[in-house]
């Protein structure tokens, strides 16, 4: 069994875009609705003061959904980590539709659980790993 994460970097957004915690909200809710998320609780929001950016954190019974926007570089940081596989999602698409990004680089980790951990963790400190 393994999970998913998708660490998502998104430059060339309007800056306008990045500080419009609406915006972000209803990116939030759409990546929630599409997965099919369960957030445990309210979505924490925090945006900067004066020209600052925003920065979310919404906690899911599967992990977590985060972002940090950075209005003075035109940046859009996005992570969203599964303990579960879930279908792909179009991350490039939504971000140049909606906050103008010109470029979009997508990451996808497999985060993989069971004995395949903890045999990495035995060869670990079999080679060494361990202080004394």
């Amino acid at each position: 069994m393994s999970g998913i994460e998708w660490v998502v970097d998104a430059q060339g957004c309007s800056a306008e875009s990045l500080r419009d915690s609406r915006l972000l909200r209803s990116l939030f809710d759409k990546l929630i609705g599409d997965l099919r998320l369960r957030p445990v609780g309210v979505t924490q929001w925090h945006q900067f003061p004066g020209s600052g950016g925003i920065t979310g954190l919404c906690l899911l019974s599967e992990s977590h959904l985060a972002c940090h926007t950075f209005p003075e570089h035109g940046s859009l940081c996005l992570n969203l980590f599964c303990c579960l596989p879930r279908e792909a999602w179009d991350f490039e698409w939504y971000l140049r539709e909606k906050f103008s990004a010109t470029s979009v680089q997508v990451r996808t980790i497999e985060r993989p659980y069971g004995s395949t951990v903890a045999v990495k963790a035995e060869t670990f400190l079999a080679i060494g790993g361990q202080n004394g």
